[in-house]
């Protein structure tokens, strides 16, 4: 789903009132992640306003359908600078900042398919499974320096990701909820607060002895 950079502006405003609303203050920084200016930007200044960061969960993506050959080489590339260069531009700038306190969570956003193959989804199975290594490597690397780093690997979820830039740009949106539908051992697509609320797992501080986990939230693909 494409919108437009003041109607995403708009939605945060709209998210920042009602959390304020429940005593929950929400800040946000508009920003583009396949832009490195943009993530270093925010990053600093988020540093200027807080102090510090706790945890970074590398949520940006995006999905375009497309077996190998029929992917157009810009749109590769498009799915490779948000999913793979946005996770790698903002852990760059956010971890020197943990690596000072000497503490932090990272949580990047993999897939069920950052796992194994998934035909006619070409570029963005090989984003997830660049995403899948980024996590294992940034894992071993700062293990011994207080900063977790762990991903999410969820199974399809009722997002607007899914249900309109997948769903809607097939010829045939109900076979193909249907057909994806069938991965899954529970029977139905998940829900994003139940991606949430896994990714809040990773992040506490009880779980501090996972690090290089891939987590899958899937209603069973992966043990298929």
């Amino acid at each position: 789903m494409s919108i437009s950079r003041e109607e995403e502006k708009e939605s945060c405003r709209k998210c920042s009132r009602k959390q304020k609303k429940n005593g929950i203050d929400i800040g946000y920084f508009q920003s583009d992640v396949s832009i490195e200016g943009d993530c270093e930007n925010v990053v600093k200044q988020l540093i200027d306003k807080k102090g510090q960061i706790d945890i970074l969960f590398n949520n940006a993506g995006v999905l375009i359908p497309g077996t190998t050959h029929e992917t157009p080489t810009d749109t590769w590339e498009k799915i490779f600078d948000i999913n793979v260069k946005g996770t790698y531009f903002m852990s760059k700038y956010t971890i020197p900042h943990m690596l000072e306190k000497g503490n932090g969570v990272i949580v990047n956003n993999s897939s069920v398919v950052g796992l194994k193959g998934f035909p006619g989804l070409a570029a963005y199975v090989a984003s997830k499974g660049a995403v899948t290594q980024l996590t294992k490597t940034m894992a071993l690397e700062y293990a011994d320096k207080g900063i977790r780093v762990n991903a999410i690997c969820p199974g399809a979820i009722e997002t607007p990701m899914v249900v309109d830039d997948f769903f809607d740009k097939v010829e045939d949106p109900e076979a193909a909820r249907e057909y994806l539908t069938s991965f899954h051992p529970q029977g139905r697509l998940g829900q994003s607060d139940e991606i949430a609320n896994a990714v809040m797992f990773l992040c506490d501080d009880n779980v501090g002895f996972m690090t290089g986990n891939m987590l899958s939230v899937d209603g069973g693909w992966i043990a298929k």
